[in-house]
């Protein structure tokens, strides 16, 4: 699933298109597709050394400074490995991070979640908690309305993976320390999104105050949950042109580029653009970034 993922766009020259990206996909140790279950003798991963994997992955590719994109868990990990090799990361796009360590009630989720991994494996049961984390109740479906192709298409996929190596992520997930303090030290541009109906949606607005608001910018998606990826991707679209537009590996001929410090390029956007009848979105800080400069 793309909450164990991180992706890697390499530019190889800053007057690149979108489809001119090398782009480079990277999942925790035992959940490549088809992968066997990772040995049971084998150490639980912390989240350090997830992050440490991929300098190792950026390394052995002879890759230098990559814009890096994440879910859930992958953005934490993305996070965490940008504050340690700042020089790696040009930029995070981020899609309902986490960035605290885990509340009472998460951690609660998580330990019924583990043990229902360990004893059952990837059962309804346990399939259920994470749909419920991942997609908002509009394409879960009801006794009414049949759930979505996106959650059946999920649910096949849980499927697929072996329940020792999900344990494992899980584990080294819910051990993680707090980024808090390290947000404000983060210099690259990081563009946020969050579904409203995410469990995560107070997480990403807490991280999005704590971040450096000359480099960041947070999108928050009408009746979406936690994978905005997946269940509305359209709506991603234009926020991600503009991010990319500011570092010039996106070339409109409606648009000129925008200041390098800025995290959408604000001054090229069209204030009707930004309005929740064309593109179903609530946006933060952005507006409020507009009007501030007029």
């Amino acid at each position: 699933m793309s909450c164990f993922q991180g992706l890697f766009f390499c530019p190889e020259a800053a007057t690149l298109l979108l489809h001119n990206f090398c782009i480079y996909h990277i999942s925790p140790p035992g959940h490549e597709l088809g992968a066997a279950a990772v040995c049971s003798d084998d150490p639980v991963p912390s989240v350090d050394d997830l992050a440490y994997q991929i300098l190792e992955v950026l390394n052995h590719f002879r890759l230098g400074a990559v814009m890096c994109m994440g879910v859930i868990g992958g953005a934490y990990i993305l996070t965490l490995f940008a504050m340690k090799f700042r020089e790696r990361v040009l930029g995070l796009i981020l899609v309902s991070p986490l960035c605290k360590s885990p509340s009472w009630t998460e951690w609660l989720r998580n330990k019924v979640m583990s043990n229902l991994l360990y004893y059952y494996g990837m059962c309804g049961l346990l399939k259920e908690f994470l749909l419920h984390r991942y997609f908002s109740k509009e394409v879960r479906g009801s006794a009414d309305v049949p759930e979505s192709d996106i959650v059946q298409s999920c649910r096949r996929l849980l499927d697929e993976r072996q329940s020792i190596n999900v344990l494992r992520f899980l584990q080294a997930i819910d051990r993680r320390p707090d980024l808090t303090d390290g947000l404000k030290t983060l210099k690259c541009r990081t563009l946020i999104f969050v579904g409203d109906n995410s469990p995560f949606h107070s997480e990403s607005l807490h991280m999005t105050a704590k971040l450096d608001r000359r480099y960041s910018a947070l999108v928050e998606v009408q009746a979406c949950g936690s994978m905005v990826t997946e269940e509305q991707p359209h709506a991603m679209l234009v926020p991600m042109e503009y991010f990319l537009t500011g570092y010039g590996l996106y070339r409109s001929s409606q648009f000129s580029s925008g200041s390098p410090r800025s995290p959408l390029s604000p001054s090229c956007i069209a204030p009707e653009l930004l309005s929740p009848e064309s593109m179903g979105l609530k946006l933060k800080p952005i507006k409020t970034r507009l009007s501030s400069q007029r």
